[in-house]
């Protein structure tokens, strides 16, 4: 497979670009090589400027549920385009967002547009503080909600992936009001709220994790935090920016029936184009300025391009409900095939699913549950399993802490061949021809 192209681009970016990308994962840090610079995509496919055609399964990151270059979304935003990309003022297209959002997610009565997943969760801290007048914050290792300082206290995804799940210039003022908990053992949040109880104004939890790899909650874990934050006077805020509207039409909120107070979103209601949101109880929303104190602005919030793409997206799926069970089908297929194939092969892993979504975790453990077991999966594995099915053109995420997704787009015979094209890395594997 050639990629020269790419590579000379890659060069060229590193002089001008810090590191050579615009968000670290990227750069393939985490499983060596360099990375592939995209050309186009269409449908489930996506091409690099040196002429490879791949199967994407990571469809920028989750968010291109529908796929690549929908029609919809394609002809939305070229409509709104021809008369204006932004105002700076109210436009129709923001309430029709809103009362998307607030149909599909009865969890949230009111909603504020930001302009990505890392502005909501941090604007969703701020305004809890605000609610509550309590300064300390939890949130779990592994989680991943932006890069706000409050956030880069054992992270995850690239965090994980390039080995640094704590950033210089993260001041210790903000590090101390920032709690560790542990997702999936309660036990870590009690001791928390037992020391700092009365001080502890959120907790943030992804319901499932999607940025330590695809983990799913224990049974009674999420009503559990439901009820001491509840005891406690806390705000419970759900970071959906992965889950809202992929694994339910509700979000993990919906399927797992458990009601945060805040819930913050992005990568879906957006088509594709930067977006974010965050929204909940009136009573809590209406604490935002200008009817309340607590501060928050954005000079593009709710712009007309990402407004148009998102409220397409939403429509078609608000629409068309049986997208949701084809793409569970198809994950699910895709599933059972992963795990015949290492199964028949003997290489030892673990797959996640939830919905959509899914991670294969090459572990000797049984389960990954648990932050140590995420902690000790093999990523050099991993990486030869990444550069084995990119070489025969399917592209999925380069770090190990991520997730697989379905599109509409799918089709069973791309998840035929990425179950067979795996079996051929497996098979590699188990043989040794791989190093």
């Amino acid at each position: 497979m050639n990629n020269q192209k790419s590579k000379q681009a890659f060069l060229e970016a590193k002089k001008i670009i810090p590191g050579g990308v615009n968000s670290p994962v990227r750069a393939f840090k985490g499983v060596g090589g360099d990375p592939l610079f995209i050309e186009k995509g269409k449908g489930s496919r996506v091409w690099d400027i040196d002429g490879n055609q791949y199967v994407d399964f990571v469809a920028s990151w989750g968010p291109l549920i529908l796929g690549h270059a929908r029609e919809e979304i394609v002809e939305a935003v070229q409509t709104i385009a021809a008369t204006g990309t932004s105002f700076g003022a109210p436009t129709l297209l923001e309430n029709k967002m809103a009362g998307l959002i607030t149909s599909m997610v009865p969890s949230i009565d009111k909603v504020r547009m930001v302009n990505s997943g890392t502005e909501a969760t941090m604007s969703a801290l701020r305004l809890a503080r605000g609610v509550t007048g309590k300064n300390k914050v939890v949130k779990f290792a592994g989680c991943f909600h932006g890069h706000g300082d409050s956030f880069l206290i054992k992270a995850g995804s690239g965090a994980l992936t390039l080995g640094l799940p704590d950033s210089p210039g993260v001041t210790h003022s903000s590090a101390k009001d920032t709690l560790t908990a542990y997702y999936n053992d309660f036990k870590s949040i009690e001791e928390l709220f037992s020391s700092y109880g009365d001080d502890i104004a959120a907790v943030i939890v992804e319901p499932v994790p999607g940025n330590m790899g695809v983990i799913l909650p224990d049974e009674g874990f999420l009503e559990k935090l439901r009820d001491i934050t509840t005891q406690a006077g806390s705000i419970l805020i759900f970071d959906e920016v992965i889950t809202g509207f992929r694994v339910a039409p509700g979000g993990a909120q919906d399927k797992f029936a458990v009601t945060p107070d805040i819930t913050t979103l992005g990568k879906i209601i957006g088509g594709g184009l930067p977006v974010g949101a965050y929204g909940g109880k009136k009573e809590i929303m209406d604490h935002l300025a200008p009817e309340g104190p607590v501060y928050q602005a954005g000079t593009l919030s709710g712009n007309p391009l990402a407004m148009s793409a998102g409220i397409a997206m939403l429509t078609t799926l608000k629409k068309s409900p049986a997208i949701y069970s084809k793409i569970d089908n198809l994950a699910s297929h895709l599933e059972s095939g992963l795990k015949k194939a290492l199964d028949d092969t003997g290489v030892d892993g673990v797959i996640n699913r939830i919905g959509s979504m899914l991670t294969l975790f090459f572990t000797s453990h049984k389960e990954v549950r648990l932050n140590n077991q995420v902690s000790s999966i093999d990523t050099e594995r991993y990486a030869q399993y990444f550069h084995g099915l990119l070489k025969r053109g399917i592209y999925i995420a380069p770090s190990a802490f991520e997730s697989i997704f379905i599109s509409d787009a799918h089709t069973s015979e791309d998840v035929e061949h990425m179950v067979e094209m795996s079996r051929a890395v497996f098979t590699e594997m188990s043989e040794g021809a791989l190093s």
